[in-house]
């Protein structure tokens, strides 16, 4: 059986609620919901999320922000729901930053850019 992956919900709106009973009918994610107050970064650490979904609007988790420094293959997504788009926040390093590292990155941002597109 695959790893399931850990999915952390970073507050209580109505734009994470639905995709909380989403995710939670797929067996492939482990959903976990927080509220306010929230964890600090070790607590957060020892969930050890693979992705951590917020609100735009609602949460701005800086704590989440600091676990892209730790845990650099966390997925860190953002919605807004006003807007209905998606941010994908990253947290890959490069340890010697190179020419090359430099365009892998942006071609990266090339792929992501033409889901948003539309």
């Amino acid at each position: 059986m695959e790893k399931r992956q850990r999915v952390i919900l970073f507050g209580r709106t109505v734009i994470l609620g639905t995709v909380s009973v989403s995710l939670q009918n797929r067996p492939d994610f482990e959903v976990i919901c927080l509220s306010a107050p929230f964890p600090n970064l070790k607590e957060l650490a020892e969930m050890k999320p693979d992705v951590i979904l917020f609100d735009m609007e609602k949460t701005y988790p800086l704590v989440a922000f600091s676990l892209l420094a730790i845990f650099t293959k966390l997925q860190l997504i953002s919605i807004n729901p006003s807007t209905n788009q998606l941010m994908v926040w990253s947290g890959q390093q490069f340890h010697e930053l190179s020419m090359q590292d430099l365009i892998f990155v942006i071609q990266q941002k090339e792929l992501f850019g033409s889901y948003m597109r539309g």
